[in-house]
């Protein structure tokens, strides 16, 4: 059977791309559609709307309709075009690592914050645990020229990503990753460890969308029977490792900040500062620093 792709302008493929994917119920079909389509034709927004009355050739036709369907079927765009941007940077995705989602993006915007604070007479040291894509990390280092960071997760295949993504980013001479539980491998001390740790209570697992429960990676979500497995043992790691005057930033959950907050006093870290909150309003990087003796 032809693909009704085939032949047609930019502009109509467009348009009934966006119809089908409303028709399948999904949010932002207007979007979805048309970084589809430019991710097929290698066009930006700018080059979709000057070359709108050209026509999609067999070969491209044919590879749109396969995202379509991907699409359609509840496989998110990242995941299907292999990359996502964070903090205007471009990250490769694998199957053992997340999608990076703006919210992340507050648990950098607080990292700066207390960086720029430290003013410390030495190149900055940072720790990501669980590192994933190396998206942290790796966005920490490109604003900050003079830092040096070290990524963990359990994945070896996370790791390979994260470490690509340095590679393509600039950043590989200062960036290394390391395969461990949490922060046991490494020694510190460290002026700032972060992490987005997995934290969605495991009964809640089926409940999330589609998206996240078929196509995010289970390690890097199941957070235990409470969502406080990964807190409870990376906290403590944290603590022991930080330089005294460092601080450890993670990600939180909608309502956890609080019980994050007592985990962190009960491992000697201060609490300087209220949680950050992201752009719907829910506090998600906690932090507390580690007072010198």
């Amino acid at each position: 059977m032809s693909n009704p792709f085939t032949g047609q302008s930019i502009e109509s493929v467009r348009r009934t791309l966006a119809t089908q994917l409303r028709s399948a119920q999904l949010d932002e079909a207007e979007l979805d559609a048309r970084i589809l389509l430019g991710a097929v034709l290698g066009l930006d927004l700018t080059g979709l709307i000057a070359q709108a009355a050209r026509p999609l050739t067999e070969a491209e036709a044919s590879r749109l309709a396969q995202h379509l369907q991907r699409r359609i079927a509840g496989e998110p765009v990242a995941r299907i075009l292999g990359t996502r941007e964070f903090w205007g940077l471009p990250f490769r995705l694998s199957e053992a690592t997340l999608v990076p989602r703006p919210d992340t993006e507050t648990v950098v915007e607080l990292a700066l914050e207390i960086l720029r604070e430290q003013k410390a007479s030495h190149p900055p040291r940072i720790a990501d645990i669980g590192t994933g894509s190396g998206a942290i990390l790796l966005a920490l280092l490109h604003e900050i020229p003079d830092a040096f960071g070290v990524g963990t997760d359990l994945s070896l295949t996370a790791l390979v990503t994260a470490r690509d993504n340095a590679r393509a980013l600039g950043l590989a001479d200062r960036a290394a990753f390391v395969a461990c539980s949490y922060a046991a491998a490494l020694s510190g001390p460290f002026d700032l460890i972060v992490s987005n740790p997995p934290y969605i209570p495991s009964a809640e697992i089926p409940k999330l969308s589609i998206e996240v429960r078929e196509h995010d990676p289970h390690l890097a979500l199941d957070g235990g029977n409470d969502g406080y497995d990964a807190y409870r043992a990376l906290i403590p790691q944290a603590s022991e490792r930080l330089a005294p005057g460092g601080a450890l930033i993670v990600e939180a959950g909608q309502g956890q900040a609080r019980n994050i907050e007592t985990l962190m006093a009960a491992a000697a870290l201060v609490l300087d500062r209220p949680p950050k909150a992201d752009l719907a309003g829910i506090p998600r990087a906690v932090s507390a620093r580690k007072m010198p003796p």
